[in-house]
């Protein structure tokens, strides 16, 4: 008997540990605009949550199976959160703020591949210069250290664009995307 009600327990516990994560992952592919995929990870979504929930529900008489629900839904959200940052969809912008000119910082990071556009801005302390770069966002921690490595005292700060277009970052992945279409055929 009591086997049976620990192997509830635990599969519950798996279960949505699962079912969260899926769903994690599957609300970020809806912020991001993989329509397709995220409906198709919906799917597996529901599947998975109607089996731990028809499990818990029938098995209402033992707390432990709540507690096992709850805190596999505290878990699975962890992990959807870290697949999620493994995934490193779409693109970030970095903003970079430094008051060193002779670093020349706009130039060693194009040198690493990064788009950079740059202009004079005036802070508290006088003139800085503000440096823009688009970068995908699986590069983002590698840019921080690049940046960091070359002004230890630049001030950064990120955030995600909803949209681009033009630029060097458009024709950059459009050129990408058509090498990748001819050498598929």
């Amino acid at each position: 008997m009591l086997e049976g009600a620990v192997g509830v327990v635990i599969t519950i516990f798996i279960v949505n540990i699962l079912y969260v994560a899926i769903s994690t992952v599957r609300l970020l592919l809806t912020m991001k605009g993989y329509r397709y995929l995220a409906a198709f990870v919906s799917m597996l979504e529901m599947i998975i949550y109607v089996v731990a929930l028809s499990l818990v529900l029938n098995n209402l008489n033992n707390i432990a199976n709540v507690i096992a629900y709850a805190v596999g839904y505290g878990v699975g959200l962890f992990i959807g959160m870290k697949i999620e940052e493994r995934l490193a969809l779409g693109y970030i912008t970095v903003n970079v703020i430094t008051k060193e000119y002779n670093l020349d910082l706009p130039n060693q990071i194009r040198e690493k591949g990064y788009g950079v556009t740059s202009w004079l801005a005036n802070g508290r302390d006088g003139e800085r210069m503000m440096l823009e770069i688009l970068t995908p966002r699986k590069y983002e921690h590698k840019l921080y250290k690049q940046i960091i490595a070359i002004d230890e005292k630049a001030f950064i700060v990120s955030s995600e664009p909803k949209q681009i277009h033009g630029g060097f970052w458009v024709r950059h992945v459009r050129r990408l995307q058509a090498k990748k279409n001819q050498n598929q055929e």
